[in-house]
């Protein structure tokens, strides 16, 4: 090839090295690609962080408090940021109120680690679910007469101290067991029971109203289950031990455990429904512990699964059951045990709100 054609081949490839040269050195600006929750998302948990990613990662000292807030009717929300890998997360300092709209602001004072700013401010909204007004209770109908109430077995190894009375059918008396039971004319007694006993197979009108009363559990459990819109979804992803739980509707769809103590605080017009997909899992010694005011009659915990006290803990509310609730030894319980199978217990005080 002549020297004269090389040089023409020579310029052009230099002026293509000196374009892509200034491509690649033009300095990126980092963007929002997603936020959670999405910006007009309703029905939000109440529990909920508020993250932005980023299409790169960020200088975290300009992710803070001055640059990524929360506010509610023009008052900034208090909260912690954090931030890690391309993703800044703000934590409130207390619950969201329920069915309240709270704007997200993130400022053009984020930086990537190139010191780029964000091209624009963003801010993006959201709506909390739940009720304003709260929850209403769930009516247990006539099956709200019983401490105990359960449709294949009562079983009891004693000596228990019961306050309320008890109701089992479809099932006999027969599946009332460790009570030492004296028969009477529709009902039975016993020295362990502060009240009466009940089963399928007595005198009328025991058979209809025991049927009433489990058709009346059936429904209380589908009602407290068909709750929508809850205030919080997933709290501390099942393991509920040492929280204080406010009023309004709870919602797992996994298994429930309380390692340690938990406090249930409000008033005693409060409500409290906790829907569990799962089992409700109780350790042995913890309690629940109720505070300004609340009342057992007012807490409700529906449980797909089996319901477990553990050995010396103490329980506040009323357990609606799809399947069975044990009582380990020595646990007690200030509610009602509602079953739609058997109800186990151990050497227990249970005593109807």
């Amino acid at each position: 090839m002549k020297l004269k054609n090389v040089f023409p081949i020579i310029a052009m490839l230099m002026i293509v090295l000196m374009f892509s040269c200034t491509k690649d050195d033009e300095p990126s600006i980092p963007e929002v690609t997603s936020t959670d929750p999405l910006n007009n998302a309703t029905g939000v948990s109440r529990n909920t962080g508020v993250t932005f990613t980023f299409s790169e990662e960020m200088d975290p000292l300009t992710i803070n408090n001055s640059t990524f807030y929360l506010t509610q009717g023009g008052t900034t929300v208090l909260g912690t940021v954090s931030y890690s890998g391309k993703t800044a997360t703000f934590t409130p300092s207390n619950t969201l109120a329920a069915a309240t709209t709270y704007i997200a602001t993130l400022t053009t004072g984020a930086k990537s680690l190139a010191g780029n700013s964000l091209a624009n401010i963003s801010v993006w909204s959201f709506t909390t679910g739940g009720s304003a007004s709260g929850q209403a209770v769930v009516n247990l109908g006539t099956s709200g007469d019983y401490v105990i109430l359960a449709k294949s077995t009562i079983n009891n190894t004693p000596t228990s101290a019961i306050t309320g009375d008890l109701g089992l059918s479809p099932a006999a008396t027969s599946y009332v067991t460790g009570f030492a039971l004296t028969d009477a004319t529709g009902y039975a007694t016993s020295a362990q029971v502060t009240g009466k006993i009940f089963a399928a197979d007595m005198a009328d009108p025991t058979p209809i109203n025991l049927t009433t009363a489990v058709n009346n559990m059936l429904t209380a459990y589908n009602d407290a289950a068909g709750r929508s819109i809850p205030d919080f979804l997933e709290l501390g992803t099942g393991n509920i031990g040492g929280k204080t739980l406010v009023p309004g509707l709870y919602k797992w769809t996994t298994t429930v455990t309380m390692p340690s103590d938990v406090t249930i605080s409000g008033s005693a017009t409060d409500v409290w429904i906790f829907q569990i997909d799962g089992d409700l899992t109780m350790s042995a010694a913890v309690m629940i512990t109720l505070n300004g005011g609340a009342l057992a009659e007012n807490i409700f915990w529906q449980v797909a699964g089996q319901a477990t006290l553990g050995t010396t803990s103490h329980f506040e509310g009323i357990i609606l059951s799809m399947t069975g609730i044990t009582f380990q030894t020595g646990a007690s319980m200030n509610g009602r045990a509602l079953a739609q199978t058997a109800v186990v217990l151990d050497g227990n005080a249970i005593t109807q709100p």
